[in-house]
């Protein structure tokens, strides 16, 4: 899942990242926006943090702007603005929640996962490919009843490709659901990271699941042949 956090306070808008990449999301961060804007124009977010007074356009400025044109993306608004009046005006311009600052980073998660779960509309606690069985509320994943030890980017790897189980999943969108704005997508990353969890899940097992589709991207999907590439 990747969130774009828009947030001019340095203290708060470090603590954000840290704390929703801990919980292995992908994160972007803009701390004017301007920065937000063009972030949105060229990315896909599961979900938008936006803090309401930053350097212009405002947080509010920018979702009426999205709204405006249809964009549906989530949006959790942040502000120190805590009369009625203004969480009504946030609400109606069309922000899915509100919080109002400070705040306990447990609510502000239990906030992101409820918005997440809204735009998925049932979200599968549970996610299944053969006997690969990954419960994302503990952050845990087997295989045929054994534990695998993931890192957290192999973690969102796995994720994103069991939500997309049979169908090819690109470079490009794996790169831009999973990895942040920053990251080096030009280098073999993805690459040599798929290999690694393809070690973890099919090494030394008969049936592979875990298929490379050459010059295109990747296939989670029952009945790999050893073979297969």
């Amino acid at each position: 899942m990747r969130i774009l956090v828009l947030e001019d306070n340095r203290e708060l808008a470090d603590a954000l990242v840290e704390v929703l990449v801990s919980e292995h999301y992908a994160v972007d961060l803009a701390r004017d926006g301007e920065t937000a804007r063009e972030l949105k124009e060229f990315n896909d977010y599961d979900l938008i943090i936006l803090d309401w007074n930053v350097p212009p356009p405002t947080g509010l400025e920018l979702l009426q702007m999205w709204r405006s044109a249809g964009d549906g993306t989530p949006v959790l608004m942040l502000t120190a603005k805590d009369r009625v009046r203004d969480r009504v005006d946030g609400l109606d311009i069309g922000a899915d929640d509100y919080m109002t600052k400070p705040f306990a980073f447990a609510e502000f998660l239990a906030r992101v996962r409820g918005l997440i779960r809204r735009r998925e509309k049932v979200l599968q606690c549970d996610l299944r490919v053969a006997d690969v069985l990954m419960d994302r509320a503990r952050h845990q994943v087997t295989r045929g009843g054994q534990t695998l030890r993931l890192s957290p980017k192999e973690f969102a790897v796995l994720e994103y490709l069991l939500t997309r189980a049979g169908h090819v999943v690109r470079r490009a969108e794996l790169s831009a659901h999973v990895w942040n704005e920053d990251s080096d997508r030009i280098s073999n990353v993805i690459d040599v990271l798929v290999h690694r969890l393809r070690k973890k899940i099919d090494g030394g097992r008969e049936t592979k699941l875990l298929r490379t589709i050459v010059g295109v991207g990747y296939m989670l999907a029952p009945g790999r042949s050893p073979d297969d590439g």
